[in-house]
C-alpha cells in the first residue's frame, strides 16, 4: 500500500499552458480568415494578383490545420483552448470561402449551403452525444477535408479555361464525400447515443 505521505509528494502533472505553439498556430489561422476573405473581395474574382495571394493565403491557413493538431498531440499541448478554437478556425476559414466563392458566381449556392449545413450538423452531433463519448474524425472526413481544399483552391486560383473546368469536378466529389460523411457521423452518433442507454 502506498505511504499517503509519498503519494502527496509525487510531482502532479505539469498543467498545459494556454500560450503554446498549437494554440498560437490555431489562433493566427483565425486572424488569417479575415486577411482571406479581404484579398479575395479586393480581386473581385477576377483581379489576378489578389486572387493568387488569396488562394495561397487560404493554402497556408489550411496546412496548419494540419500543424497544430500535429503539435498538440506529439508534444501534450491539447488544451481546451485549442479543443474550440480549432474546429472553429477550420469551419470559419471553409465557410469563409464558400461564401464568398458563390457570392461571385462562381460556386451554385446549393453547394455552399449543402457543406455548411453538414459541417453545422457534425458539430451539433458532437456536442449530443459528448456526455457518452467523442466522435474520432473518420479518414473519410480527412479525405472530405482534403477534396474541399483542393475544390476552393482550384476556384480560386486564376486558371486557364481548360484546367478551370476540372474545379467543378473536384467540387462535386467533395460534396458527394461531405454528404456522405456527414451520414456517417449521424449513424455513429446514434448507435453511440444507444449504446450508452442500453
Amino acid at each position: 500500500m502506498t505511504d499517503p505521505a509519498v503519494q502527496a509528494a509525487a510531482p502532479m502533472p505539469p498543467s498545459v499552458p494556454l500560450v503554446n505553439a498549437a494554440n498560437v498556430i490555431t489562433a493566427l489561422r483565425l486572424v488569417m480568415v479575415p486577411a482571406f476573405a479581404l484579398m479575395v473581395v479586393a480581386s473581385g474574382m477576377t483581379g489576378s494578383d489578389w486572387r493568387i495571394a488569396a488562394c495561397l493565403t487560404f493554402g497556408i491557413a489550411s496546412f496548419t490545420d494540419f500543424v497544430d493538431g500535429w503539435i498538440a498531440r506529439r508534444y501534450g499541448l491539447v488544451t481546451a483552448f485549442g479543443k474550440v478554437a480549432d474546429p472553429i478556425a477550420d469551419k470559419a476559414l471553409t465557410g469563409a470561402a464558400l461564401l464568398l466563392l458563390s457570392w461571385y458566381d462562381r460556386l451554385p449556392w446549393w453547394v455552399t449551403v449543402v457543406i455548411l449545413v453538414r459541417e453545422v450538423g457534425v458539430t451539433l452531433l458532437r456536442f449530443w452525444v459528448i456526455r457518452y463519448g467523442v466522435i474520432a474524425a473518420s479518414r473519410g472526413g480527412k479525405i472530405k477535408t482534403t477534396l474541399q481544399i483542393l475544390a476552393i483552391g482550384w476556384y480560386l486560383w486564376p486558371l486557364p479555361d481548360p484546367l478551370a473546368d476540372i474545379g467543378p469536378w473536384i467540387m462535386a466529389a467533395a460534396v458527394a464525400v461531405t454528404v456522405a460523411t456527414g451520414l456517417d457521423y449521424a449513424l455513429r452518433a446514434l448507435r453511440m447515443r444507444a449504446a450508452a442507454r442500453g
